[in-house]
């Protein structure tokens, strides 16, 4: 519970960790973390060049150097990285506005292999972020659109889930964003 404290007080990676594929100042956000079937961390980022690391065991540290990842079309940010079975996906919002688009490999590191579009645009919100995850063994996708505040900007987002389903050869069905959600789902104010 709150209020909640930085474990590190400093940031995990900076600009000046990051070999420079582009020239600008934030390349290195919209972090996500994955700890593999063998209990080890790795930490992918990044806005216009992707990048990976391993963590120690203490979630704060790095282990080794930062990898950027090669061939993954059109990438713009937000990565996700997920495993289902033999498959490890790594979703990502490509060009702008962003649809979310996903590559598979059969190992973390890569290679990569681009499948195409995840989610399209995201009704009046230019940017499109996303998490897939398992609950109670089924799979969700988890994004955001500008729907609660049609008169916002693209910056008042809201928050939307729906089903993810996966195809017999891994690949993954292109989403069918709704306005209720998942069905069945509880609705708790706070």
């Amino acid at each position: 519970m709150s209020p909640f404290k930085d474990a590190k007080g400093s940031a995990i990676i900076t600009n000046d960790l990051t070999p420079r594929y582009t020239k600008i100042s934030w390349d290195d956000i919209d972090p996500t973390v994955l700890i593999d079937t063998d209990g080890q961390a790795y930490l992918y980022w990044g806005n216009t060049q992707c990048y990976y690391v391993k963590l120690k065991e203490n979630m704060i540290d790095t282990i080794g150097p930062i990898v950027a990842v090669p061939n993954l079309p059109r990438y713009t940010e937000a990565p996700w990285i997920h495993n289902y079975k033999d498959w490890y996906y790594l979703s990502y919002a490509s060009e702008f506005p962003e649809k979310t688009v996903y590559a598979m490999s059969k190992k973390i590191s890569g290679p990569w292999e681009y499948k195409g579009i995840l989610n399209e645009l995201a009704g009046n919100c230019n940017t499109n972020h996303q998490a897939s995850v398992e609950f109670k063994g089924d799979w969700y996708f988890i994004y955001h659109n500008g729907g609660a505040n049609v008169n916002g900007s693209s910056f008042h987002r809201s928050v939307c889930i729906d089903r993810l389903f996966y195809n017999t050869d891994g690949t993954i069905k292109r989403i069918q964003m709704t306005t209720e959600g998942v069905s069945g789902a509880s609705t708790t104010n706070h």
